[in-house]
């Protein structure tokens, strides 16, 4: 079978360039095939705007032969009397220009050159449009699968603090940016970054401030995105950490009119600029990660309100039915030792009354706890009392028992309640060393009577631990005027 004949080498050179999707790639193969279709030991190509596809830092590259190829910015082409130069049309827009110089032997360039060279520039300018297609192709993808991974990741039930990180950490991979950082709005009216995302130690990124008056912060907060094209060198930028940055986007996280903050992109100093593909995507990005994270807020605050109202309804179940019960029990107790004629019985129902009163007290403790907002700091100072029993309870292994008399809220002062909170702390933590120590006592009387007549407030901690001496159960009491 005979062999078939080899291509033209103007075919061979049109089809090779057309062969990669991949946009620099595909550049190489533009500047080889000129340079082997005529010859020329040079070939370069300027293109007009390099940020826009991400060129801004194509390095020099060497043919198979050891010819000296490159991709060169405008201007940075030697020009001379034996150069071609040819105009690479991409649609209606001028991409760029190819440079040929330096045929064999000193020889110029003629006409058959040029015209290899404008059929190969025009199919240059198709392979250029199909790898710009490819690749914003790519970039969509990866942006559109980065934002369903954030939102995703936020609508499984992570605390705000991580969903925060998981859109700033996502951004940052995607944008190819040094950092992924998030700021939101201080009382003062500036902005604070909140969460980093870094390839290495943030530092002391987390914590600075935007102050109110910086000329970037009204755009900010009125939810524009900004463009910086070096952080250290724009006057808009003023936080010390901006020597650190160079390229960057500041893009707001908003959603249904609520700004939630910015989201900030910076680059490494003097690595390329974000081309208009990546700001319109990344500005994509932050819209629909701002979006998952009200969803995620408002999922997170339903079921808060789930649970509240379960514990509501538990609340009212134990006064509506236990306490009630405990109380008609005491009242029959009561009725029977009255009747009763024997001393001994009569003293055996007397202390199940008492058992019974402490009962229902510990209860309505336990239905106040109930009826506190979940995982919030409690503000009374009822609530600050069981707060602090219930975190003795992890080193004790019980929880200790809570008496409330009179409107202990509304009666003890602050300044008050916070010295007899940390007498109490003291309390707890003395009796939680004692041994053999099961039973702990708190009781908080605002009925009081001081020994001089004022009113007053007492704090008293029983424990049955051991003593010094022996003995057991320890008594200690705090008092002060309202």
């Amino acid at each position: 079978m005979p062999e078939e004949a080899p291509l033209p080498p103007l075919l061979e050179a049109v089809l090779g360039v057309g062969t990669d999707l991949e946009l620099r790639t595909t550049l190489q193969h533009i500047v080889d095939s000129a340079a082997e279709l005529t010859g020329a030991r040079y070939a370069a190509l300027d293109t007009k705007d390099p940020g826009q596809d991400g060129l801004s830092e194509i390095l020099p590259q060497t043919s198979s032969g050891g010819t000296p190829l490159s991709l060169r910015s405008p201007g940075a082409v030697p020009r001379s009397p034996d150069c071609l130069s040819v105009p690479i049309r991409v649609h209606d827009e001028e991409f760029g220009t190819l440079h040929l110089s330096g045929k064999p032997r000193g020889a110029p360039f003629d006409g058959e050159d040029e015209q290899l060279l404008h059929v190969l520039a025009a199919q240059a300018g198709i392979a250029i449009g199909n790898a710009r297609l490819y690749e914003a192709a790519r970039q969509r993808e990866r942006w559109i699968e980065g934002a369903a991974a954030v939102t995703t990741a936020l609508l499984t039930g992570e605390t705000a603090a991580d969903a925060l990180m998981t859109v700033a950490e996502q951004a940052r991979i995607l944008a190819d940016a040094a950092a992924g950082v998030i700021l939101q709005r201080t009382t003062e009216g500036g902005m604070e970054i909140v969460t980093a995302s870094t390839y290495e130690d943030p530092g002391d990124v987390v914590g600075t401030t935007i102050e109110p008056g910086s000329p970037v912060l009204e755009q900010l907060l009125g939810g524009e995105p900004v463009f910086i094209d070096d952080s250290a060198t724009d006057p808009r930028m003023t936080t010390h950490v901006r020597h650190r940055f160079g390229p960057s986007m500041m893009l707001p996280l908003q959603a249904d009119g609520q700004l939630i903050g910015t989201l900030a992109l910076p680059r490494r100093p003097g690595d390329r600029p974000y081309t208009s593909a990546e700001r319109l995507l990344a500005t994509q990005f932050a819209s629909q990660a701002a979006l998952a994270l009200v969803l995620a807020g408002t999922r997170h605050r339903r079921e808060r309100l789930a649970v509240f109202e379960d514990r509501d309804r538990i609340a009212r179940d134990l006064h509506d039915l236990v306490v009630q019960r405990l109380f008609a029990t005491g009242m029959m107790l009561e009725s029977t030792q009255r009747r009763c004629r024997t001393a001994d019985v009569q003293e055996a129902l007397g202390q199940a009354v008492d058992e019974l009163q402490s009962t229902i007290q510990e209860v309505r403790t336990t239905i106040f706890a109930l009826q506190q907002p979940p995982a919030d700091a409690p503000a009374t100072f009822r609530g600050r009392v069981l707060k602090e029993t219930a975190g003795a309870a992890a080193l004790l292994g019980f929880t200790p028992s809570a008496l409330f008399t009179g409107a202990v809220d509304n009666r003890v002062p602050d300044q008050v309640a916070g010295h007899l909170l940390t007498a109490l702390r003291r309390a707890l933590a003395t009796a939680s060393r004692r041994p053999r120590v099961s039973r702990i006592e708190v009781a908080v009387d605002a009925t009081a009577t001081l020994p001089d007549g004022r009113d007053g407030v007492r704090l008293t901690v029983y424990d049955d631990g051991a003593t010094d001496d022996g003995g057991a159960g320890t008594t200690v009491t705090w008092q002060a005027p309202m």
